[in-house]
């Protein structure tokens, strides 16, 4: 190799190090764009359906944790069209199951009435309600579980198991 090619590639990652922190200093919450597969009426919704799956107790909910965005996030990024379309038809469904059942909206109706709807949806007939709140529930259990909240405080994930201490004193017998 020559020195030039060398001091070439050097300067070449210095030059990319040096700007790296500028760079990644833009990734946050408020610059990331925004999810436009929902409605902001129909994102409130799926906030509701998620919070009675997951509601909040002595810990924080699924609402409180923002896992609605991480539903839409993974629906969005990682599915394909269909299961799109049948996240929105879905929540279309559920809010008109919702109509006929109690003559008000879901986001409106008790706990033990939004529990009756999201299980009616679950032992439905129809693939497209069945398949959105088995959707739905998973991504949910997924995105809680995964969350800060849950990792830190209470199944406090560690991000390198085990210790390694290399300076202990041994007691010889």
């Amino acid at each position: 190799m020559q020195r030039r090619e060398a001091l070439r590639g050097f300067a070449a990652g210095v030059a990319g190090l040096v700007s790296l922190p500028a760079w990644a200093n833009g990734w946050n919450g408020q610059r990331l764009p925004k999810s436009t597969l929902l409605c902001p009426a129909e994102d409130t919704l799926l906030a509701e359906v998620v919070e009675t799956i997951i509601p909040r107790t002595d810990t924080p909910g699924a609402k409180e944790l923002g896992v609605h965005r991480f539903v839409q996030t993974m629906v969005t990024d990682c599915y394909d069209q269909k299961a799109q379309e049948n996240l929105t038809k879905g929540l279309a469904s559920l809010e008109k199951f919702s109509q006929e059942f109690f003559k008000k909206p879901f986001a409106q109706g008790t706990p033990a009435q939004r529990i009756y709807l999201l299980e009616g949806m679950e032992i439905s007939d129809d693939p497209t309600r069945k398949a959105f709140f088995g959707l739905v529930k998973g991504l949910t259990i997924q995105g809680y579980m995964a969350s800060e909240y849950v990792m830190t405080n209470i199944t406090h994930y560690e991000m390198i198991p085990g210790r390694f201490h290399g300076c202990v004193p041994v007691k010889q017998s």
